[in-house]
C-alpha cells in the first residue's frame, strides 16, 4: 500500500479527496501554504497531516497527487520526478477513482456545490454514497454503491471524467480568463455530455442546455411545460419551500426543502429526477430533502443582535441575483444589505454592468477592493468603476465595517469568492467591541 501525498491539500477538491481516501483507510498526508484556509478544519479533525511546502516532504514509496494550481516546476513535484515517483494530477486521479462506483457528476456554471451537497445527502439516505463537494467536504464509505462529485468546467477539467450520470444545472459565461464567450463554454459542456455513460439530467429552463446532444437519454427538469420533471404549485412558508412534481404531466409527489429561491427548487428537482431514474425509495428522498443543512459558504447564516449575517460564495452576477432573491423570500420584511468583494479583474471587467444590475437589487450596497488571483494581481479597472454604476454604493475596508451597524433588523449578505470572510470577521469583532 502506497502513501498518498497531496501537493496543495488545502484546495477545496484536494481537501475533499484526501478525506475520502483517509475514510477508506488509505494513508494520506499533504502540504500547502501556511496561510489559514477554511478547508483545513475538516483535515485537522480527521487527523490528516498537513505540512508546509518543502521538497523534503517527498519520500520514496509515495504516490503524488498534484493540485491543478501548481505547475510541474513546483519544488515538491520536481523532487518527486527525481525520485521517479508516480505523479497524478487531481482531476486525472478522480477520473480513475470513480470507475469503482456508479458515478454522478454534478456540473454547471452555477449551483454545482449546493446541488452536489444536496444529492449526496439525499442519496446517502437511501444507499451507501461516497461524495466529493467543492466546498472542501468529502466522505469515503467502503463498499459504497454511488460516488457523487462536483465536476468543474474551468479549463475544461471535467473532460477528464467519464461518469455514469451527469446533472447539468445551467450553462453561463464565466471564467473570462479562460473561455472566449458562452459558445465556448457550451462547446465544453457538449464535449462533456458525449462522455456520459448512462444518462444526463439537465435543466430544461436553461437557455442553452436544451441544445445539448448526447448518446444517452437526456431527462429535462424545470418549471416550464414540456420538461420531463416539472415543479408546480410552489408555496413558501417561513420553514422552506413546498412544491408538487409532475413526471411527464402526471402528478408524482409533493416535496419540501428547507431553503428558498427558485434556484433551490431547480436544484432539488434535478436531485429528485436522478433518484427516480435510479429507483431510489421516494419516501427516503422526501425525508432527506427536508433535513438538508446546506453546504459551506452557500447562504450560511447566523443571527447577531437584530441582524441576520449571511456568508455566500456568490461571485457571478447570476449567483448574486439568486442570493439576494433567497434573502428576500426568506426575510421579506427586512432590509437587504449587500457587501460584495469582486473576484478577479478579468471577471469584474467582463461583467461590470451585470454586477451593477444584480447588486442594485439589494437595498444598500457596500463594495470591497477587487480580489486578484494567483493568475492576475492587477487589472485596468478599479472598484470605483463598479461603484459608479450603483447609486448610493459605498466602499468598505476591514477598518470601516462598523458602518454596517446602522442597518438594524437587516439581512447583511457578505458575498465573494476571495477573502470576503475577513471583512465579516472584522464586522463581527466590531459588534463584540460595541
Amino acid at each position: 500500500m502506497t502513501a498518498y501525498h497531496f501537493v496543495g491539500i488545502k484546495g477545496s477538491g484536494m481537501s475533499a479527496l484526501a478525506q475520502i481516501l483517509h475514510d477508506m483507510n488509505i494513508e494520506v498526508q499533504g502540504s500547502d501554504y501556511e496561510k489559514e484556509f477554511f478547508t483545513q478544519l475538516a483535515l485537522e479533525k480527521a487527523g490528516i497531516k498537513i505540512l508546509p511546502f518543502n521538497e523534503e516532504n517527498i519520500q520514496p514509496g509515495m504516490t503524488i497527487i498534484a493540485g491543478n494550481a501548481f505547475p510541474d516546476s513546483h519544488p515538491e513535484i520536481v523532487k518527486a520526478k527525481e525520485l521517479d515517483l508516480p505523479i497524478i494530477r487531481y482531476h486525472r486521479f478522480l477520473g480513475d477513482f470513480m470507475k469503482n462506483f456508479i458515478s454522478v457528476a454534478v456540473t454547471g456554471a452555477h449551483g454545482k456545490t449546493s446541488t452536489t451537497g444536496l444529492l449526496a445527502h439525499v442519496m446517502g439516505g437511501a444507499k451507501p454514497t461516497s461524495f466529493l463537494i467543492g466546498d472542501g467536504t468529502g466522505k469515503g464509505i467502503v463498499n459504497s454503491d454511488y460516488f457523487v462529485f462536483e465536476a468543474c468546467e474551468y479549463r475544461r477539467h471535467f473532460l477528464s471524467y467519464y461518469p455514469d450520470y451527469a446533472i447539468m444545472t445551467n450553462i453561463d459565461f464565466d471564467h473570462p480568463d479562460y473561455y472566449a464567450n458562452v459558445e465556448d463554454v457550451f462547446e465544453a459542456f457538449q464535449t462533456m455530455a458525449l462522455q456520459v455513460n448512462k444518462g444526463i439530467i439537465a435543466c430544461g429552463d436553461d437557455e442553452h442546455l436544451p441544445h445539448i446532444q448526447a448518446k444517452v437519454p437526456v431527462i429535462f427538469y424545470g418549471f416550464a411545460e414540456g420538461n420531463d420533471f416539472q415543479a408546480k404549485n410552489v408555496s413558501v412558508t417561513p420553514d422552506g419551500t413546498t412544491f408538487d412534481v409532475h413526471v411527464r404531466n402526471n402528478y408524482y409527489d409533493t416535496f419540501t426543502i428547507p431553503t428558498f429561491g427558485k434556484h433551490n427548487v431547480l436544484n432539488a428537482l434535478g436531485v429528485i429526477a436522478l433518484c427516480k431514474y435510479e429507483n431510489l425509495d421516494t419516501e427516503a428522498v422526501k425525508a432527506q430533502l427536508r433535513t438538508f443543512g446546506g453546504v459551506k459558504r452557500r447562504f450560511s447564516e447566523k443571527e447577531i443582535g437584530s441582524q441576520i449575517i449571511i456568508d455566500d460564495y456568490a461571485h457571478h452576477p447570476t449567483e448574486i441575483f439568486a442570493t439576494v432573491d433567497s434573502a428576500r423570500q426568506k426575510y421579506p420584511e427586512r432590509e437587504v444589505v449587500a457587501v460584495f468583494q469582486p473576484h478577479t479583474f478579468s471577471r469584474t471587467q467582463a461583467f461590470l454592468d451585470e454586477f451593477a444590475d444584480s447588486l442594485n437589487l439589494a437595498d444598500k450596497v457596500y463594495l470591497c477592493e477587487i480580489f486578484g488571483s494567483a493568475r492576475e494581481h492587477q487589472g485596468k479597472l478599479s472598484i470605483e468603476d463598479l461603484q459608479d454604476k450603483i447609486p448610493g454604493a459605498e466602499l468598505i475596508t476591514e477598518n470601516t465595517t462598523s458602518k454596517l451597524q446602522h442597518h438594524e433588523n437587516s439581512v447583511v449578505l457578505f458575498m465573494g469568492a476571495g477573502d470576503i470572510q475577513k471583512f465579516q470577521a472584522a464586522y463581527e469583532h466590531s459588534l463584540q467591541v460595541k
